[in-house]
């Protein structure tokens, strides 16, 4: 969807302010490409800026990701959770892979919905801006475009683990997209001072930087992860934490570092099917509750006399999510206090945290 209060957008990118990171994208037209408000190039001229809520609007309007603010690296901001439970699920099942790119995989994953194509359609266009094929391929594209700039993958690898069904058809889409092909990204990249990637793979491993919209408590989140933690599958060593993982009857480990300077975590995951990378990282995002726009959360539950000192004490405090199960913090749960609705899962890990000191 685009948005149109054009000035105060022009104003979030003349400022780079962070805050909207992952909120607003902006087309160029004069050069075709959209970007974050953090991207470091020279602000465009007014006239020549369009603004969209994702980065798959402003793709499908016919723009292409910017090469230095890399909008695949920008905080995935579920702010549409809780007011489309259909599209949440949806967005889960894309996420690990379950559209393909024809118009019968939408009519396919509306069914395992329990709605019809065309009301899936109009939610996604409601929500996002942009219709389910678009939200797929952008994801798609986004997510090869990480791989290839932060590790050392082969091209036939990348294409298999963003989701392609073929190599010929990454490389059309990507000549399409940035008129070049992948492997070209990867040869700039090298070719930058300092060019070795930000991340990169290390023997059958594969390490990526996820962003985040600051604060982040991570001591409050290993807190939280060892005392629910099952022993068998899951530790913390050295202020990093360890899975073991089981995918499809294939087994593997993931780790997860804090980046604190990047506002990022480090995931490395090693596996031996590149195609469950995309599931593995959805997992991840959920688990460590990526997502959360955690400034306003905090600003909305400091209301609450009870919990204002608790979120002053531990800013960035997050939810963490299931492995297995789609979890969310936000809800309208009526067993929740009223003051503490949709947050109450954030309220209640501010109170079990001050619960265990």
């Amino acid at each position: 969807m685009e948005i149109l209060d054009r000035e105060a957008c022009y104003r979030v990118f003349q400022t780079h302010d962070a805050r909207f990171d992952g909120r607003i994208f902006v087309g160029v037209t004069s050069t075709g490409i959209y970007c974050r408000p953090i991207c470091p190039a020279r602000t465009p001229k007014f006239e020549n800026c369009r603004y969209f809520a994702s980065a798959a609007a402003a793709q499908e309007a016919g723009f292409r990701p910017c090469l230095r603010c890399r909008p695949e690296t920008a905080p995935e901001l579920a702010f549409w959770r809780g007011s489309s439970n259909t599209v949440s699920r949806a967005m889960k099942l894309i996420a690990e892979g379950a559209l393909d790119e024809s118009e019968a995989g939408v009519e396919a994953l509306a069914e395992r919905l329990g709605v019809g194509g065309r009301q899936l359609r109009r939610l996604f266009q409601q929500h996002l801006g942009a219709s389910p094929i678009a939200v797929a391929q952008t994801r798609r594209v986004l997510f090869a475009k990480h791989l290839i700039h932060d590790t050392r993958l082969p091209m036939t690898e990348v294409a298999l683990s963003a989701g392609f069904g073929s190599v010929r058809r990454f490389n059309e889409i990507f000549r399409k997209m940035f008129g070049r092909p992948p492997s070209a990204l990867r040869r700039a990249r090298k070719g930058k001072r300092g060019g070795s990637p930000a991340a990169h793979t290390v023997g059958d491993a594969v390490t990526l930087r996820l962003s985040y919209r600051p604060p982040y408590d991570w001591p409050g989140m290993l807190d939280a992860l060892g005392l629910r933690a099952d022993k068998r599958l899951e530790w913390i060593e050295d202020g990093e934490w360890h899975r073991r993982i089981e995918l499809d009857g294939k087994t593997g480990n993931v780790a997860v570092a804090h980046l604190p300077e990047r506002h990022a975590v480090a995931v490395t995951i090693e596996f031996p099917d590149v195609r469950a990378l995309p599931a593995i990282v959805a997992r991840v995002k959920r688990v460590f509750d990526l997502g959360a726009d955690i400034a306003t959360i905090g600003s909305h539950l400091a209301r609450d006399p009870r919990l204002a000192p608790l979120i002053a004490k531990r800013p960035g405090l997050r939810a963490p999510g299931d492995w297995d199960r789609e979890t969310t913090g936000a809800s309208l749960d009526s067993d929740a206090p009223p003051a503490w609705r949709p947050w109450h899962a954030y309220a209640a890990q501010h109170l079990r945290m001050a619960n265990h000191g």
